[in-house]
Formats: structure tokens, C-alpha cells, sequence
């Protein structure tokens, strides 16, 4: 009797795994325009029409425009990555790969890092027809901004690929938008300041990532300086968005039930 062989066991985050797994993503998504067009193009057009319809105020687009470059990429990458992802493992994909010789870690990061490239892309944009186009003023430098913009595209991407493991359908992936969304973006402070809510909602809204992302784009709109509140946020934000991830490697399943 042959005894079976099993799969070498792999390392729990392999570079070339890795890369060749975003490289993967990147290539389907490039005979995918729409998708494209959605994640890169729609938080600008939503920003310029925030901006005309604040046409007679523009200080009220000041006051929301920051908060709202860093919540329009959030909101898209979560929605394209979990129904991308989810995709994957509707259509045996992920099966496929995770029968060879390749890790969660691997995997998870590969989707973390194509995404990531296009979160990149697509922050630049918003954040440059914000500033320079649609005349956004700002204390702060405009990188930090940028910077800001993009870890919340990351966070929106590992949140998307959190959620994509618990949908067994585009339309369930879709569904978790109200659920996963809705209340940070009721709680995040843009709104109302996050003091003068309930003391259950203002407990509640400081363990909600999306609230430190406004708080640190509201920095960079007030301080012309680099602030301990600002590198308080942003390192909150990213490390969220690396948890989320972890949590994503760790319940990814092989397939969708």
C-alpha cells in the first residue's frame, strides 16, 4: 500500500507566492473596465459633484471634503473587493490555488497588494482633483492627506476581503455594506462632532476605524504640522487595516458552502 503524500508544508508569507498571486488579480482585472472605472474614477466624480452642489458655500466643501476623500475610497474598495473576491470562490478559483502549494497569508496578501496598487492610484487622483481642480484649502500638507486617503482604501480593501468570507453571493456581499458601512459612516464624527453623541454611540464610535480616519484628515485640514493626534489616527487606521487582514487570511475558507 502507497502511503499518500502530502503538499510540502509553505512558509506563512512567501514573496513570490505573493507577487504572482497579485500579478494574477491585476491581469483580471485588467479586461475588467468597469470594475476599473468604479474603484479609480468614482470617488472623484462623487467629490466633484460635492463640490458643486456646496456651490454658493464653499466653506461647508472645506469643512467635508477632507473627511470625505478619505470615506468615498473606503466605501469602493470594500464594495469591489468583497464581490471581486467573493467571485473567486464562487467560481472554484480559490480552491484551485489553495490546492497547490500556495498559503491564506499568501493569498490574502496577493489580493491586499493588487488592490492596494490600484488603492494608490486611485487616492492620488481623488486627493490631487480635490486639491488643485476643485480647490480644496487645507492647513496641512497635501501629503499627508494622500497618505490618509490611502490607508482608508486599504482598510476599505481588507474589510472587503474580511467580508467576502462569510457571503455565499454577490447580492449577500453587497448586503454587508449597510452592516459593515453605514454605522462608521453615522459615527465617524462627520456629521456631528463625536462628543456630543449619546455616550453609548460615542463609546461605540471609538472603536470604529473609520472615525480615526476622519479625525486624522481633520488634523491635516486644521495644522499645518505633522500632530501626535494625526500619527495617533493613521497608525490606528493602518493597524486595523493589517488585523483585518489577518482575520480575513484566517477565515478564508476553500469554498463557498
Amino acid at each position: 500500500m502507497t502511503t499518500p503524500t502530502h503538499p510540502a508544508p509553505t512558509t506563512p508569507l512567501n514573496l513570490s507566492r505573493t507577487t504572482a498571486t497579485a500579478a494574477r488579480v491585476l491581469r483580471q482585472l485588467r479586461h475588467d473596465p468597469r470594475t476599473i472605472a468604479l474603484m479609480i474614477l468614482v470617488p472623484c466624480v462623487m467629490l466633484f459633484l460635492l463640490r458643486y452642489v456646496f456651490d454658493g458655500n464653499p466653506r461647508t466643501f472645506d469643512s467635508i471634503g477632507a473627511s470625505l476623500l478619505g470615506i468615498f475610497p473606503l466605501i469602493t474598495m470594500f464594495l469591489v473587493t468583497s464581490i471581486a473576491t467573493l467571485r473567486e470562490r464562487t467560481s472554484g478559483t480559490l480552491e484551485r490555488l489553495l490546492a497547490l502549494p500556495l498559503g491564506k497569508a499568501d493569498l490574502i496578501a496577493g489580493y491586499a497588494l493588487a488592490f492596494g496598487t490600484l488603492a494608490i492610484i486611485q487616492s492620488a487622483l481623488a486627493t490631487g482633483l480635490a486639491l488643485w481642480f476643485l480647490d480644496l484649502d487645507v492647513t496641512g500638507s497635501p501629503w499627508l492627506l494622500l497618505l490618509v486617503a490611502l490607508l482608508d482604501a486599504l482598510l476599505g480593501t481588507a474589510l472587503g476581503l474580511f467580508v467576502s468570507a462569510f457571503a455565499a453571493s454577490e447580492f449577500q456581499a453587497v448586503q454587508f455594506m449597510p452592516a459593515v458601512i453605514f454605522p462608521q459612516l453615522l459615527l465617524c464624527g462627520l456629521f456631528t462632532p463625536r462628543d456630543t453623541m449619546h455616550p453609548v454611540l460615542e463609546a461605540l464610535s471609538d472603536v470604529l476605524p473609520m472615525s480615526y480616519a476622519v479625525d486624522g484628515m481633520n488634523e491635516v485640514l486644521n495644522h499645518t504640522d505633522m500632530t501626535a493626534t494625526f500619527l495617533r489616527d493613521v497608525l490606528i487606521v493602518a493597524g486595523c487595516a493589517l488585523l483585518v487582514l489577518g482575520l480575513g487570511a484566517a477565515t478564508l475558507r476553500r469554498r463557498t458552502a
